[in-house]
């Protein structure tokens, strides 16, 4: 017996001596494997009595159940160890703030382009909305511009594949198709009424959304956004006009002492044409004239692109530039912190 304990307290020693879960599986192999110390001495039962036998096997047997056990409790303990191991390597210190995931806004020319639509959303204005890709006929010739621009150059102009030679494709340089389509559409809807002499209802749309142009500086973007407006009725004049946009440069600025001026200018599909500009009557900015958009009386030909007769119908457009307009807003100096994506700048913003 003192035999069977000695092998017991040996094999409990060899288990926790054990420094990995390898050792251990050695370690057993030599008290209980195939070739191991408690089955040598089952095999060494053969030569006793029938009465040895049992008192001699149910020594063993005990001797193995303790040895067992003593495995069993070393390999738990090994896991345990490699469990805390593990926990530790991977805590996390509860005590530290969460990281959460900051919440979203809209991108300060998102916010002007929803601040445009909403006050001439105020006025009666139609919102219209169009593709990116323009043919040439809506972008130039419907728009009274002639073959040899300089804005159908290369040079100012995305063209892209899809076209032909006589009517190619291009990324839309300004809003202003859209007043052409919007135009034909309300013409089709009211051609019955229009051709009876009753009249139509007045065409009063905004056109705001991205444009391309080959340019790109601290003013300017090769891509940038436009808003567009157009007024087609019986009588719809320059004045009319001037009080609409200057209503809406000072709600824009929340500015009623703002001043306005329209300087002649030319563009091809208005005539009279004018540029206009804005000073502020106090702040960083008071005292300096600022360009923010061109405008002008429709041209009678682009009148009669959009199925109009110009002796009849008579209008006015305008187009500015909701980049500088935020920029004019929020004091920011250079175009290109709207396009960086830097979260310290947008985050000024919501």
């Amino acid at each position: 017996m003192d035999e069977l304990n000695a092998l017991v307290d040996g094999a409990k020693q060899a288990f926790e001596g054990a420094g990995t879960p390898a050792d251990l599986e050695n370690a057993k192999a030599l008290y209980i494997g195939k070739s191991g110390r408690i089955t040598e001495l089952m095999k060494g039962m053969a030569a006793l009595s029938v009465d040895e036998k049992k008192t001699r096997g149910a020594a063993i047997n005990v001797a193995k159940q303790a040895i067992e056990a003593a495995l069993n409790a070393r390999r738990q303990a090994m896991a345990e160890a490699e469990l805390q191991s593990q926990l530790k390597a991977e805590a996390l210190d509860v005590s530290l703030p969460g990281r959460r995931r900051g919440a979203g806004g809209l991108h300060p020319v998102s916010l002007t382009l929803e601040r445009i639509e909403a006050i001439f959303g105020s006025m009666g204005f139609d919102v219209a909305e169009g593709p990116e890709i323009e043919t040439d006929w809506f972008n130039f010739t419907a728009l009274n511009t002639p073959e040899d621009h300089p804005a159908r150059s290369m040079h100012d102009t995305f063209y892209v594949e899809g076209g032909t030679e006589a009517a190619p494709h291009l990324l839309r340089t300004h809003t202003s198709p859209m007043q052409i389509r919007y135009a034909v559409q309300h013409v089709k809807k009211h051609r019955a009424a229009i051709d009876s002499g009753a009249g139509m209802p007045e065409i009063r749309v905004i056109a705001p959304g991205r444009t391309y142009r080959v340019d790109s500086d601290a003013t300017h973007s090769p891509m940038f956004h436009q808003c567009e407006g157009l007024w087609i009725g019986e009588n719809v004049s320059f004045k009319d006009l001037k009080v609409v946009f200057t209503d809406f440069c000072r709600t824009f600025f929340e500015s009623h002492d703002l001043v306005l001026r329209f300087r002649p200018s030319f563009f091809p599909f208005t005539e009279p044409s004018a540029e206009v500009d804005i000073q502020f009557q106090s702040g960083p900015l008071a005292g300096r004239w600022l360009e923010v958009a061109g405008s002008g009386q429709v041209h009678p030909n682009v009148v009669r692109n959009m199925g109009l007769d110009p002796e009849r119908y008579i209008g006015f457009a305008f187009g500015m530039g909701p980049d500088r307009l935020t920029m004019l807003r929020y004091g920011v100096n250079d175009l290109r912190l709207f396009f960086d994506g830097d979260v310290r700048f947008l985050s000024q913003f919501q």
